[in-house]
C-alpha cells in the first residue's frame, strides 16, 4: 500500500450550515435507500457525524432535467441533514470544455435554488496533486506507460466472455515508467502516442479494472490552465480521488458508474487516502425526451432546435425560458423518488407538478390567439367600459384587474361554427355565449370574404341585463368565451410548443433509423397575430400567466415592447390527474 508523505489538498474549509436554499424536512421527504445508508453511517458515526455531498458536472453541455434530479438529491440530501455539498467542475478534457457550459451549469443551479456557497471546486485545481498520485502508483508498480494504440488497446482488452491480454509494455521497469511518464508531461510525444495505465488484472470480470488508462496525452488549450499541461487525468482516476480530496463522504452517482465503483475504490486503496462511499442510484428516462448530452448537441449543431435553451429542449435553461418553475422541478423530483433500478417517468408527471404550481400563482389574463373580429351592433359606439376581472381565483389575495370592453371585440376563431356540430356550445348563428366577465351576446349575422368564403367578422347583440356580477347576472347560457377589446389589445406573437418527439423512447431506434427520424414536425407552432390585454403591456420575460381557457405562458427573452412574445408552457390539460383518479378509483 502507498502512503504518501503528505495527503495533498485536505481543503479544511470552515462548515457553513445550510448549504441549500431549499430545505426539505424529515416530515416531508419521503425514505429511500441512500437515506437509510445515511441515517445508518450517522449512527455508527462512520464519518464523524459529517455529511458532506458534491454535484460533479462535466464542463461540456447544458445540464438537462435529468441533471435537475442529481442537483436536487445532493444538495437537498446535504440540507436535510445539515451538512454541505460542493459544486465541482470534472474538467478534465479540454477539446470539449467550454466557459460557456461552466456559467450556465452555476446558472441552472443557482435557479433551482441552491447555494454552494464558499464550495465551488474544479478537478483542474487538483492536476498537480493527481499527477503526484499517478508517480506513487508508477513507483508502486502499480502503473505503467503503454505504448499500444487506442486501437491496439481495445483489442488487447478482450470481451464479456474473454479475458483481456497484457500489454507488451506492461512489464517495462519502474526507472522507465517514471521516465516516459516525466517525459508525456514535458510536451516530447504526439497525441495518442502514449498513455499511463493502472496495472490492475487483464483477467478481470469486470472490463473496468482490466488496465484502464489513467492519463493521456492532448496537447489542447484547457479553459482554465491554458498550455501548462499536455497530458490529463481519466475521469475515473479524477473523480475519486477529487471526492477523496474535499473530504467528501457519500458519492452519489447515476446507475451506469456501478461497474466503475470497484475502480473508484481501487484507486483509493492503493494510494492510502480517504474514502468516500460511492452509491449509485437510476437516472432519471422521461417519456418523448432524449438525455444524451451527446445526441443534445447533435440537435442544436445541426440546427434541429434554436440552441440549447430552446423551450422544446429537456435543458434546465430550455425549460427555464419555457415558463418552468424551480419549485415544480423540485417538487417533480421529490415525487418520483430515488431508485435503484432504471425506468421511465412519463413526462405527464412533470408537467403535473407544473400545473399545480401555477395553478396557484399564474395570475389569469385574456389572450385571443386566432383572431375573430366580433361588432356589437347594439353596443354605443364610443363607450369604454372598466370591468373587473379576477387576477387569481385559486388565491383572492391576488385582487383583481380592470379590462376595457368596447363596441369591436376578437373572440378566438375556433370558438366559432356555422354549421355546429352537437354539443358544441360556443358561437354559431342565432346562438347565445356569456363573454368572460362581461356580458351574454347573440350572434346575428355573419360576414364572408366574397373571394374565399371565410368569416371574417361576426355581427352580435348584447343583452345590457347580463353584466357579469350585477343584478341580472344569473341568467344560464351554455358557452363562456374569453376575448378582447380590439381597440385596447396589445399584439402578440404566440409559440406554442409540444413535445420534441412523436415516439414515447425515441432512443429506442429502429433497424436502419436514427433518433432524429422521430423528430415531432410538429413541435413548435408560431402565432404572430395574436391579441392579448392591454395590461400585459411591459411584462418582464420570464413572467408567467394562465390564458384562460389556453394554457399556462411564459414571455420570452426576445420580446420587446410593441412586441411581445410568449411561449406556451404546458396545456390545461391535465393527463396525469386522470391517471392518478382512475387509479384511485381502481
Amino acid at each position: 500500500m502507498i502512503s504518501p508523505k503528505s495527503e495533498p489538498g485536505n481543503n479544511e474549509k470552515k462548515k457553513v450550515k445550510g448549504s441549500a436554499k431549499t430545505t426539505t424536512t424529515a416530515s416531508t421527504t419521503p425514505s429511500d435507500f441512500i437515506r437509510e445508508i445515511i441515517d445508518e453511517d450517522l449512527r455508527t458515526d462512520k464519518y464523524s457525524g459529517r455529511v458532506h455531498t458534491r454535484f460533479p458536472p462535466e464542463p461540456n453541455g447544458y445540464l438537462h432535467i435529468g441533471h435537475a434530479k442529481a442537483i436536487c438529491l445532493s444538495f437537498g440530501i446535504a440540507a436535510q441533514y445539515d451538512g454541505l455539498c460542493n459544486l465541482r467542475f470534472d474538467d478534465t478534457n479540454p477539446t470539449k470544455e467550454e466557459v460557456e457550459y461552466v456559467e450556465s451549469i452555476m446558472e441552472d443551479v443557482r435557479w433551482l435554488g441552491f447555494d454552494w456557497q464558499d464550495r465551488l471546486y474544479y478537478a483542474s485545481d487538483y492536476f498537480e496533486q493527481l499527477y503526484n498520485y499517478a508517480v506513487l502508483l508508477v513507483k508502486e508498480g502499480k502503473a505503467y506507460v503503454d505504448d499500444l494504440s487506442a486501437e491496439e488497446i481495445r483489442q488487447y482488452r478482450g470481451t464479456l466472455t474473454e479475458p483481456g491480454r497484457e500489454s507488451p509494455y506492461r512489464n517495462r521497469s519502474v526507472e522507465e515508467n517514471l521516465d516516459l511518464f516525466e517525459r508525456m508531461r514535458a510536451g516530447e510525444f504526439p497525441d495518442g502516442a502514449r498513455v499511463l495505465r493502472a496495472k490492475i488484472d487483464m483477467t478481470s470480470g469486470n472490463l473496468n479494472m482490466r488496465d484502464p488508462t489513467i492519463y493521456r496525452i492532448k496537447h489542447a488549450s484547457h479553459h482554465r490552465t491554458g498550455d501548462k499541461w499536455c497530458i490529463y487525468p481519466m475521469y475515473d482516476f479524477t473523480h475519486c480521488l477529487s471526492d477523496s480530496i474535499e473530504k467528501i463522504t457519500h458519492s452519489l452517482c447515476t446507475l451506469e458508474f456501478e461497474n466503475n465503483r470497484p475502480l473508484y475504490d481501487w484507486f483509493l486503496d492503493q494510494l492510502n487516502v480517504y474514502h468516500p462511499q460511492q452509491i449509485e442510484f437510476a437516472r432519471l428516462n422521461l417519456s418523448y425526451t432524449i438525455m444524451s448530452k451527446r445526441k443534445l448537441l447533435q440537435l442544436v449543431e445541426e440546427g434541429h432546435v434554436n440552441g440549447w435553451d430552446d423551450p422544446r429542449m429537456p435543458t434546465i435553461s430550455g425549460l427555464r425560458r419555457r415558463g418552468y418553475t424551480p419549485e415544480s422541478i423540485r417538487t417533480f423530483s421529490e415525487r418520483i423518488g430515488v431508485a435503484k433500478r432504471d425506468s421511465t417517468v412519463d413526462i405527464a408527471v412533470l408537467e403535473h407538478c407544473l400545473r399545480e404550481e401555477l395553478n396557484k400563482k399564474a395570475p389569469r389574463v385574456m389572450a385571443v390567439l386566432r383572431p375573430l373580429k366580433v361588432i356589437i351592433d347594439n353596443y354605443p359606439e364610443d363607450h369604454v367600459e372598466e370591468l373587473e376581472a379576477v387576477n387569481n381565483p385559486e388565491d383572492p389575495s391576488m385582487g383583481t384587474r380592470k379590462v376595457p370592453f368596447s363596441r369591436l371585440l376578437y373572440v378566438e376563431r375556433e370558438d366559432f361554427r356555422e354549421d355546429p356540430p352537437r354539443k358544441f356550445f360556443r358561437l354559431a348563428p342565432g346562438r347565445e355565449v356569456r363573454l368572460k366577465h362581461a356580458y351574454i351576446i347573440k350572434c346575428e349575422r355573419v360576414v364572408k370574404d366574397e373571394k374565399t368564403g371565410e368569416v371574417v367578422e361576426l355581427h352580435c347583440s348584447y343583452d345590457p341585463e347580463t353584466k357579469s356580477g350585477g343584478p341580472k347576472a344569473a341568467r344560464k347560457v351554455k358557452g363562456t368565451l374569453h376575448w378582447v377589446s380590439a381597440a385596447h389589445a396589445m399584439e402578440a406573437e404566440v409559440r406554442l410548443y409540444d413535445h420534441l418527439f412523436v415516439k414515447e423512447d425515441p432512443g429506442d431506434v429502429e433497424e436502419g433509423k436514427d433518433f432524429k427520424d422521430y423528430l415531432n414536425p410538429n413541435s413548435l407552432e408560431t402565432l404572430t397575430s395574436c391579441k392579448v390585454e392591454p395590461g400585459l403591456a411591459g411584462a418582464k420575460p420570464g413572467t408567467r400567466y394562465q390564458f384562460l381557457r389556453q394554457g399556462y405562458f411564459c414571455v420570452d427573452p426576445n420580446s420587446k415592447d410593441d412586441k411581445l412574445v410568449f411561449n406556451r408552457t404546458v396545456t390545461l390539460r391535465d393527463t396525469w390527474a386522470k391517471i392518478e383518479k382512475a387509479q384511485t378509483r381502481s
